[in-house]
């Protein structure tokens, strides 16, 4: 039996690191089998968190508590991701980049809410997107692709770094359902665009995101309307790019300009391109990669930010994925 020790610097810490009902300790304590108890300390304000249990397995609890107690002292908020994410890196024997990840504040929302990197994988693509000038983000659903880069967008305009913000996507059904939609062009695109109206909204607040629209600071357009173009003063983002095609993808790198900033994003396993075509971003990966000043940048699942459920799901469609091109090989073979 072992035991460990933190000492918190008051009940609000304390109550911080354990969670509503002792929500985050009771899963600290099934994923590492230990006991956490809290005991007041004598002429102080303080608290003690005691942790029992075995060696290895106290250290590890010891080393998700203390970096949960940093957190509440500079009241970040601890949320079941948080605990989830922090408990994994700690399980992996890799605690010691967790002191990599950044705690200063690079954007924030229109609610004063501050935005920061919740993961390392989140952290590295924030740094290459401020050190290069064209930057990949590949990775699934929920990593954050988008919405870091929409908001690093708003803080170089904020910081007066570029004059505007252009924003775009593939209409991957740009045929014959799109004409189906009712109302103009406009109408008809707009659905492709919602997810980056929804970021604009939440960093900038609806009636200056519409404001900056209308003066054209801000422009938000399908992926077809940038041919011809050249950008320059801008932060420019493409996303869903796995959607596009060798063709397009090159379109877009090559309308960049002086003294712009370009973010593409995309997830390579929800390609919506029809059987046969080559996804763009798949091959820029391939061609880009050796190239300075631009960076490639992949998530795992492990940056995940939603609902830890989403990472179960990522992994069971990964694992089922790779079994059925196993089959596929060697039924091939035969």
């Amino acid at each position: 039996m072992s035991e460990k020790n933190i000492k918190t610097s008051s009940p609000d810490i304390t109550a911080a690191i354990f969670g509503p009902f002792d929500i985050n300790v009771n899963v600290i304590q099934e994923s590492f089998n230990v006991s956490i108890v809290n005991r007041p300390l004598d002429n102080s304000i303080g608290d003690c968190i005691l942790i029992s249990g075995k060696g290895e397995d106290v250290d590890k609890a010891y080393e998700v508590l203390t970096y949960l107690n940093k957190m509440a002292q500079m009241n970040n908020p601890i949320t079941e991701q948080t605990i989830d994410y922090v408990i994994s890196v700690v399980s992996e024997n890799q605690s010691e980049k967790l002191n990599e990840l950044d705690d200063n504040c690079f954007c924030v929302t229109a609610n004063g809410k501050p935005i920061k990197a919740k993961t390392l994988g989140q952290q590295k693509y924030v740094n290459q997107i401020k050190k290069n000038t064209i930057t990949l983000g590949i990775g699934p659903a929920g990593t954050g692709k988008t919405f870091l880069a929409v908001a690093m967008a708003v803080k170089s305009l904020r910081n007066k770094e570029v004059a505007r913000i252009i924003l775009t996507r593939p209409a991957v059904e740009a045929g014959e359902r799109l004409g189906f939609l009712p109302g103009d062009l406009q109408s008809k695109i707009d659905p492709y665009l919602r997810p980056l109206y929804d970021a604009l909204y939440e960093l900038l607040g609806s009636e200056n995101c519409a404001r900056l629209m209308e003066k054209l600071t801000i422009e938000i357009a399908p992926l077809a309307y940038m041919r011809g173009r050249t950008l320059d003063d801008s932060f420019i983002i493409l996303d869903e790019a796995q959607n596009t095609t060798p063709e397009q993808m090159k379109m877009f790198l090559t309308r960049l300009g002086y003294n712009s900033k370009v973010v593409v994003t995309g997830d390579l396993s929800q390609t919506d391109l029809p059987d046969g075509k080559k996804s763009g971003l798949a091959e820029a990966v391939k061609i880009l990669k050796n190239i300075d000043d631009i960076a490639i940048h992949t998530f795992t699942e492990k940056d995940v930010v939603r609902h830890k459920l989403v990472q179960k799901i990522i992994v069971a469609y990964d694992k089922y994925e790779r079994e059925a091109m196993a089959s596929r090989e060697r039924r091939n073979k035969k």
